[in-house]
Order: C-alpha cells, then sequence, then structure tokens
C-alpha cells in the first residue's frame, strides 16, 4: 500500500520540491568562491610566514579548502534528487487527474479519501459501475503507488546525503580504474562497486573524466560536469584575449574571434538553463568547447524514464548554435507530455561530433563515419546505467545527422529500439534492413518545401540552382538512377527503402520543429511507441 494518502497527492506542488533543488544547487557558487578564498589567503601565508605554525596553519587552510570543494557534487546530488522528485510528481498527479476524469466520466464520485463511489444522485446502479468503480480504483492506485515509490526513493537518498555530512563526503577510491572507451557495461559495473563517497571523490577530483565515462549514470556525469563549467569557460575567455591581443588583427584571426565569441555565448546559454532548473531538468552529459564545441546535454533524466529521444543535428551544428538544437528536442519532448502526460520521458541532444561546417564537407560522408563510434557507445551507455525495466529508446536525426544515425547503425550497431530521419540526405544504406533495429521501426519525414528533396533529379537541380532556389541541393546532387536517390543513397521517406512515413508538413529543411507541424506529433509518437 502506498505511503502516500489521496489527498497529499492531490495538494502536493511539486515546483516546491523543484525550487528548493535549485537552491541547493545554487549554494555552489558560494562554496567555490569561499575555496578560492581560501587558497588565495593561503599563497598569502607562505609569503609571509614561515616555521612550524606557519606550516600547521597552511596545512589547516588547505583541508578546509578540500573540505569545502568537497561539498559541492553533493549539494548538486541534492538538486537533482529534489528534482527527480518533482518529476515523478507530475506524473503521478497527472496520472491521479486522468482517474477523476475517468470516474467522472462514468457517473462515480471520489471523496476526499480516495474512496470511489456510485454517484448518489443516480436512482440505481448497475453491474457495470462495478466494473467501472475497480477500474478507478485500480487507476488511483497505481497514482498513489508512483508518488510513494518516488517519496522513498527520494527520502533513502538524502537520508544517505546527510549521514555522509557527518562521516565524510568523499574519500578515494581504490587503485585501478576501465579505461575511457572501455565497454560502457564495464564502466558501469565498476563505477556501481564503488561506495558513494568514492564516487563523490571522483567526481570533485577528475570532473573531466567522470563527465564523459559512458557507463556512469547521468546524475554523476551532470555534477562533474557542473563543476567544470567555470574551467571550460575560462578557457574560452583566455582565447578570445589571446585573439584581442594580436595587432592588426588578420582577417582568419577575426573569423576565429567570431568563433570563440559564439561559443562562449553558447556555452552560457546552456549554463543559464543549468542554473535555473526548470521543468524538465537539464542533465549535462558531456562538453568540450575546443574546434566548433561539442556538447550532451539530456531534458529529463534518461537513467529513470521510460521513453528516451537522442537527438543528432546536422551541418554546422557546434556549442554556438546548442541552445537552439536544444530548444528542438525539448518541443519534441512537450509533444510526448502533450500526448501521454502520465508517462516520463526523456531527451538528449548528442552533438558530440565534428558537424561539417560548409556544404563542400557536408557532401562527405567521412565526419559521419568519424561519428560512428561516439554514437555506438553513447547509446550502449545509456542502457547500461539506466535503472528499471529497459526503456524505449529512439535515435532522430536531422539533415546529415542523419547520415550520422545511418552510418553509426549500419556499421557499428545502434543501442535503439527506433530509428527516425527528418531532412535526410540519404542514411548511407539502400533497405532500412540494413540499419539493425527491429522491423517497423525505421521512420522517416520530407517537408514538401525541403530543399533536400531536390537532390533526387539532377535535372531538378540545375534548374533550381540557376534560380538560386536550393543551394543546399545544389551541391548534395546525385544522378537519379532509380527516382529515389540522394547523395548517400536510397531516400528514407519512399517506398522502396522500407521504412514508415509520417507527415512533414509544407515547410522548409529546418520547420520539422515549427508549431502546428504534423511532424511534431510524427516524432513523438515514434518516441512513445504508440
Amino acid at each position: 500500500m502506498s505511503s502516500v494518502g489521496y489527498r497529499q497527492l492531490w495538494a502536493a506542488d511539486p515546483s516546491g520540491w523543484r525550487a528548493a533543488g535549485v537552491a541547493w544547487s545554487g549554494l555552489t557558487g558560494p562554496v567555490d568562491r569561499r575555496a578560492g578564498e581560501l587558497r588565495a589567503a593561503g599563497g598569502r601565508l607562505r609569503d609571509a610566514w614561515s616555521g612550524v605554525a606557519a606550516v600547521a596553519a597552511g596545512s589547516r587552510l588547505v583541508a578546509l579548502q578540500g573540505e569545502l570543494t568537497s561539498v559541492a557534487p553533493a549539494l548538486i546530488e541534492a538538486d537533482q534528487v529534489l528534482a527527480e522528485l518533482a518529476g515523478r510528481l507530475t506524473v503521478a498527479k497527472a496520472r491521479l487527474a486522468a482517474a477523476v476524469a475517468q470516474a467522472e466520466a462514468a457517473g462515480l464520485v471520489v471523496d476526499r479519501s480516495g474512496l470511489v463511489h456510485v454517484d448518489p444522485v443516480r436512482q440505481r446502479s448497475t453491474e457495470r459501475d462495478g466494473v467501472a468503480v475497480a477500474g478507478v480504483t485500480a487507476a488511483l492506485r497505481d497514482a498513489l503507488d508512483e508518488a510513494g515509490v518516488a517519496d522513498r526513493l527520494a527520502a533513502d537518498r538524502l537520508d544517505e546525503l546527510a549521514r555522509a555530512a557527518s562521516t565524510g563526503w568523499a574519500s578515494p577510491p581504490p587503485p585501478g580504474r576501465p579505461a575511457l572507451d572501455a565497454s560502457p557495461a564495464l564502466v558501469h559495473a565498476w563505477w556501481s562497486g564503488l561506495t558513494p563517497a568514492q564516487r563523490r571523490w571522483l567526481i570533485g577530483h577528475e570532473p573531466a573524466l567522470v563527465g564523459r565515462w559512458n557507463g556512469v549514470p547521468a546524475t554523476d556525469r551532470d555534477q562533474a560536469n557542473r563543476l567544470h563549467l567555470g574551467v571550460w569557460r575560462e578557457e574560452l575567455l583566455a582565447e578570445r584575449r589571446d585573439l584581442l591581443s594580436r595587432v592588426p588583427p588578420l582577417p582568419l584571426t577575426s573569423l576565429r574571434l567570431r568563433g570563440v565569441v559564439g561559443r562562449l555565448a553558447g556555452l552560457d546559454a546552456l549554463a543559464a538553463r543549468l542554473a535555473a532548473g526548470g521543468e524538465p531538468r537539464a542533465y549535462l552529459l558531456g562538453l568540450d568547447p575546443a574546434g566548433e564545441g561539442r556538447v550532451v546535454m539530456a531534458l529529463g533524466d534518461p537513467d529513470r524514464a521510460d521513453r528516451v529521444l537522442t537527438y543528432v543535428p546536422g551541418m554546422t551544428a557546434g556549442l554556438d548554435d546548442a541552445p537552439g538544437e536544444l530548444g528542438r528536442a525539448a518541443r519534441v519532448l512537450d509533444r510526448c507530455a502533450a500526448l501521454a502526460p502520465d508517462d516520463r520521458s526523456a531527451a538528449v541532444l548528442w552533438l558530440d561530433y565534428d558537424a561539417p561546417d560548409s556544404l563542400t564537407e557536408a557532401a562527405s560522408a567521412g565526419q559521419a563515419r568519424d561519428a560512428g563510434p561516439a554514437l555506438h557507445r553513447f547509446q550502449e551507455g545509456l542502457r547500461a546505467t539506466h535503472e528499471g525495466p529497459p526503456a524505449r529508446q529512439t535515435v532522430l536525426g536531422h539533415s546529415y545527422g542523419s547520415l550520422v544515425v545511418g552510418v553509426a547503425a549500419r556499421e557499428h550497431g545502434l543501442d535503439a529500439d527506433a530509428l527516425v530521419f527528418v531532412g535526410s540526405p540519404g542514411v548511407g544504406a539502400a533497405h532500412a534492413s540494413e540499419l539493425g533495429v527491429p522491423p517497423g521501426e525505421v521512420w522517416a519525414s520530407s517537408a514538401s518545401g525541403d530543399v533536400i528533396r531536390a537532390a533526387r533529379s539532377a535535372d531538378e537541380l540545375g534548374r533550381r540552382a540557376l534560380l538560386g532556389a536550393a543551394p543546399l541541393a545544389a551541391v548534395l546532387g546525385w544522378p537519379d538512377r532509380t527516382g529515389h536517390e540522394l547523395w548517400f543513397g536510397h531516400d528514407p521517406s519512399a517506398p522502396g527503402f522500407g521504412g514508415r512515413v509520417f507527415d512533414g508538413g509544407r515547410g522548409g529543411h529546418t520547420g520539422y520543429w515549427d508549431p502546428g507541424n504534423p511532424a511534431l506529433d510524427g516524432m513523438a509518437r515514434v518516441v512513445l511507441g504508440r
């Protein structure tokens, strides 16, 4: 029997728990500043004082600095726990509301204690009413059980944090660890064998390693990457200072400077999303500011979701426009919530590859092939760290990202239950059966106004290029051998490919996520498996 009562759940306000979590996480800033002040004080002390007492005082300052630093992962963990509690309570409340609506539709009444009765206004009850009462009662129990499980999980994790406050936040792990490129299953088994204090030590002392380790749970990677955000920002600021110091600035320097400014703006926007909390909570699973910049960020905890979408964007995607790409993943997730409010879904922006910067680069499959192993390991990691029954995992590629997904699936295998291709120039395969997912789980969509469609016909390409209507298609042209060929193979939205097609609307190459586009519902329904 659930420990959460009907009235408790009905009155519960998940936003309050979410706000409390953000407040705890927000303390990492002051803690970091205090640790920095102690570090500076220790430096001044060493310069001005010597002797046994000075050594003792210096050691004490270093110890205090270490204690402060070790608290930061626990503060982020408290935010994660409370955000997860808020999310599960939101789902439970949606199920509760659906059960009450079911009762009203059947002419039943749910009293303040959660008991279900036939509406006394009605003159008589029937055998059908008994069945309806049983159905509504079961639905109410499911909602209360969901809330009860969420409450117990949060209480257990917070109890562990409270105990750690007195026994020690962190302790060094035993020697020996898997390599960074070890199988996610091996990494997860090793990580699970550590104590919470040992995991916190690694998060605090080696955040750059833990933050990109496939097989480490999303919550732990998120803690590590949030702790490392300041370092990444300083790297970009140092690069900007270096470029600004060059006099006179050369054209190439100016171009690089614009790139650094763009990446810095993207990083700051992502950091603001992380700090703001919001629903669903964001989890930073990887970031690299070098080059064009890479980022992996989840909306919702993929380790506890019933359905997980991995979205791979296409050409020109980088850290500078990662916030916009994250917004596309969020819109699919919003449609999932609208279509199935009592389901727990998560969406991941996977931009952990060097996307083509130009049409010339996009005409080659080289960068897609280079990305394949990384996407393969990431999907394996999602499966290895997931808690409870396996989630339905969907991988969605847009434009050149669809080639990344297709090549990874065909050449390395993807731990996915469904693949989705939108605005695709081809996926590096001649038929859906080459992609290794269950029959009927390869999906595609091509909008009527998408310039990619022009890549089917050389004659049409030439005509559109002369008119200036399809510059992308002019580069991606391919001899029309079958009437359904694109630059990178058979059109996945064509009948002969063997996939299933959903409506892409009438927009252009980036219009699949526009409000009101039927493609949004199409993508969400694939994620939900409906």
